[in-house]
């Protein structure tokens, strides 16, 4: 039995209130072993409810799909593989989202850009079913499939599809072909790949009026230090926006975390749900899925324009944005992403097993990235820039007992290689001696540090060298009524525990200025 009793018993609780019926429709090979086992997957999956049924058809494909029909039209979701581990989330969210329920679905105003979307778009997301970014990006998709029926959504498994996969080069998941092209590699929420399809589809005018939210406090970023200062500003009765990307923002890609104070062990995914389920206790209103692509913060009343049209006003804006990984900016960098250079190890080190892999960084996260992969790569090259290894010293005492492991300190990566469509090296010069040469690898991981998202605000608040909003002891910016907490900012040591240190102070000082204001 491919579903566990237990599982089908808790599926059938979640199935109970259905309001529509729902037919898979599977095409498959009974010649060829995954297509046997997905019509029993998905016949056992059915069982869960007698508003859901299954339909086969028997075809000469490599690859099973099971395509979801609601009431007898195709909703425009198909699953090209037997969605079991984390994608199995994504197959329970397809059918409770297509039945309007589910508290993932996106609002109206999101929904309308959805709608608003044009051309006919073919979303093809090559996934692992052990990748923890694939889910979030399938069920964005599938999503949109459901709000434009312009839109079909497939999701295929890369140890399934090897040969079509293998074709294109994937050597990242999750990766996303929109008719052919591929368009997104990596983790994503549904308003940054709502961003990509408008840039290259394009979007018809809004019908209705502008959209305008009035707030008495506005907090941008969704991560630890937004999520604080949202919760201690409403425990003042404020009203509060929250307008971020996503609630959780870096953390959901941090597979353990076990240095939050009091609590041993937890995930990046069950803190982001915990940061969520903590604010949603309070009146706050939170819009995720918004790109902030402009902002007016010199006035008595602050404003945030969103992608789409929104726009948001406060007389005080919380800037907690976090940061993102830093890119090297060399040749080749940029036309090998998800072809060969890659930024997460958890997700795309499976597909280097055996191979030689590169390593750029020597803090901990390259060092903990080089420690991972030389369990299952041939050989791992590390490469710092610097003379000496930045990483805590039990990680390099670990990386250094390895015997496939050679590091290369002083040493600057120059240029990606390759013949076009898949990753062959990368070009190193020695900062010391200035000799260059040239490293055959199949991957490159690039782990340098992070960059702090504060572009849209700068230079409105003024920033360090390192793009940092500068903030003083009470994480005021120069602007009267604007605030920064958490990675955007100056505060040193970029940790969750200081960022939601950060979000509550910041939330403090806001409602100190506004005592005294008043």
């Amino acid at each position: 039995m491919l579903l566990e009793k237990q599982l089908l018993d808790q599926v059938k609780q979640v199935f109970a209130g259905l309001g529509h019926d729902y037919i898979f429709r599977i095409s498959y090979d009974p010649a060829v072993a995954p297509g046997k086992e997905m019509l029993e997957f998905f016949t056992q999956f059915a069982s869960t409810s007698a508003r859901i049924g299954v339909e086969s058809e028997e075809k000469a494909v490599d690859v099973p799909s099971a395509t979801l029909v609601r009431d007898g039209v195709p909703t425009g979701i198909t699953f090209r593989c037997i969605p079991g581990g984390h994608e199995f989330t994504s197959l329970l969210l397809a059918v409770l989202n297509a039945d309007g329920q589910g508290r993932t679905l996106p609002d109206e105003p999101l929904r309308e850009r959805i709608a608003r979307l044009k051309d006919e778009i073919r979303l093809v997301t090559y996934v692992s079913l052990e990748c923890t970014n694939c889910p979030d990006v399938v069920q964005a998709l599938n999503q949109m499939a459901l709000f434009n029926d312009r839109i079909i959504s497939e999701t295929v498994d890369g140890n399934l599809a090897v040969a079509e996969a293998g074709k294109l080069g994937v050597k990242s998941v999750p990766t996303v072909y929109a008719n052919g092209e591929q368009i997104w590699v990596g983790k994503g929420a549904l308003g940054e790949i709502l961003d990509k399809l408008e840039e290259r589809f394009g979007s018809d005018q809004p019908a209705g009026p502008a959209i305008v939210h009035k707030a008495d406090l506005i907090v941008v970023g969704g991560g630890p230090a937004g999520a604080a200062a949202a919760v201690y500003s409403a425990r003042k009765g404020l009203d509060v926006a929250v307008v971020a990307q996503r609630v959780g923002g870096q953390v959901k890609e941090t597979t353990g975390i076990d240095n939050v104070i009091s609590v041993k062990h937890t995930t990046g995914e069950k803190l982001a749900a915990d940061l969520k389920e903590h604010m949603l206790d309070y009146p706050v209103r939170i819009y995720e899925s918004r790109t902030v692509e402009e902002v007016d913060l010199k006035g008595d009343v602050k404003k945030i324009r969103a992608r789409g049209g929104e726009t948001f006003e406060a007389p005080q804006v919380i800037i907690a944005t976090g940061a993102r990984w830093r890119r090297l900016n060399v040749p080749g960098e940029d036309d090998y992403i998800g072809h060969g250079v890659a930024f997460c190890v958890h997700c795309d080190g499976p597909f280097f097993a055996g191979k030689d892999v590169a390593v750029v960084g020597g803090g901990n996260s390259g060092v903990e990235a080089a420690i991972d992969l030389a369990a299952i790569c041939r050989h791992v090259d590390v490469f710092e820039f610097l003379k000496t290894l930045k990483a805590d010293t039990v990680l390099q005492e670990k990386l250094r007992s390895l015997s496939n492991v050679d590091v290369h300190l002083s040493s600057a990566v120059g240029r990606i290689t390759g013949d076009g469509k898949t990753l062959g090296g990368l070009d190193v010069t020695d900062r010391v001696s200035g000799e260059s040469r040239h490293y055959d690898v199949s991957g490159v991981f690039v782990q340098i540090g992070l960059q702090p998202n504060t572009e849209v605000f700068v230079p409105q608040v003024p920033a360090n060298r390192a793009g940092e909003i500068e903030i003083d002891a009470m994480c005021r910016t120069e602007i009267p009524g604007v605030y920064a907490a958490g990675d955007c900012s100056s505060v040193p040591f970029k940790q969750v525990v200081i960022a939601m240190g950060e979000g509550a102070k910041a939330a403090l000082a806001a409602f100190d200025y506004r005592l005294r204001s008043l």
